[in-house]
């Protein structure tokens, strides 16, 4: 939906924010979540992620615009590293032989279903870039975290966890939006919302059961993690290549295999 607002002149900016509005709407009408007391003890992580999110969102776009697609694509992939390094540090998972094979064959993936070739963007980057792409690297990896986190409470149900997180990456998102057009580097147009609608109805499903899995799997967050970030990337590459018709190289096409034999391999783990 991204590569399609590129190709229409879509303001992201504007599609994120109303994409949240979206998600809100919907966790209200499907779970009637409760707002208590209690929930105030998760300030901290929800704020943390309820910012984190629109604010990745801008750190992505300023990336591509200084170090290019490519290097951005590649931060954001590795930053599977991240979760993968917390699910066995963080949260105790025990490492069994399968499954550290299955997570490095996932791994090795990832880094062959990268595009390596590199565009006049990428040849011009200076040497401070480095900074953009280890936000972008330690920002999913730490979202990644936090929605672990969130699944693991027991007081509260995630369906309000994630109605309280939308509704601050909402006001976020609303906020920078508000500064863009007040300083006249964009303009409010009434189609965007039902763009951002679209796009938050996606945004939903795929947080809800990201956090439906972790609640699952409770004991192995590195199977989610893996599964859900190797999977992305397999379905990511085949609709470029169906729908956008991109080549891929030899090594993207190992990439996908080794993909799928990674997810096969962790999740029968």
């Amino acid at each position: 939906m991204l590569k399609l607002a590129k190709r229409y002149h879509i303001d992201v900016l504007q599609a994120v924010t109303w994409n949240y509005s979206a998600a809100i709407f919907l966790t209200w009408l499907l779970f009637k979540p409760q707002l208590l007391p209690q929930q105030n003890i998760h300030s901290n992580i929800y704020l943390l992620t309820g910012v984190l999110l629109p604010v990745l969102f801008l750190i992505i776009a300023a990336s591509v615009r200084v170090t290019g697609i490519v290097r951005t694509d590649v931060a954001q992939r590795l930053s599977l590293i991240i979760p993968i390094l917390a699910a066995f540090l963080l949260f105790a998972e025990k490492l069994t032989t399968i499954k550290t094979i299955g997570i490095s064959v996932g791994i090795i993936a990832v880094i062959c279903s990268i595009p390596w070739q590199q565009s006049r963007v990428e040849r011009r980057t200076g040497s401070g870039s480095w900074m953009y792409l280890l936000l972008v690297f330690a920002g999913f990896g730490v979202i990644d975290v936090l929605f672990k986190k969130i699944a693991l409470f027991t007081d509260v149900p995630y369906t309000t966890s994630l109605f309280i997180i939308y509704i601050l990456a909402f006001a976020v998102s609303f906020i920078f939006l508000f500064i863009q057009i007040y300083r006249k580097k964009t303009r409010f147009s009434w189609p965007h919302i039902l763009i951002g609608w679209a796009l938050g109805v996606v945004n939903f499903g795929n947080i809800l059961f990201y956090i439906k899995a972790h609640k699952a799997l409770a004991n192995a967050p590195s199977t989610v993690f893996a599964a859900m970030n190797i999977g992305v990337i397999v379905l990511a590459t085949l609709v470029g290549l169906i729908g956008f018709k991109e080549k891929l190289t030899t090594l993207n096409k190992i990439g996908i295999v080794l993909a799928v034999i990674a997810i096969v391999v962790i999740t029968n783990s």
